[in-house]
């Protein structure tokens, strides 16, 4: 599992951990089913023990690499390269 993200790539979610962490100054823990296998964001930042601050489209939340994975690049017409 690739652990080199920079910040910008997009990323996908290859598993769910046993919870969620939110990415704000106050962090609440989120339940996992809150965002689901597949799922595509993007790396907002770096953070100490292995986690990304990442962006999806339900917030931004902190998930280790374990967890994530590049996402595959599309082509100009949807397809997948």
């Amino acid at each position: 599992m690739a652990t080199d993200f920079t910040i910008g790539d997009r990323v996908t979610l290859i598993a769910l951990p046993p919870y969620f962490k939110t990415a704000e100054p106050m962090p609440m823990l989120r339940p996992a089913d809150t965002l689901e296998v597949g799922d595509e964001g993007v790396i907002l930042d770096r953070r100490p023990a292995g986690y990304w601050g990442v962006k999806f489209g339900r917030g931004a939340f902190l998930v280790d690499s374990q967890f994530l994975a590049k996402a595959e690049p599309e082509s100009a017409d949807g397809e997948e390269v």
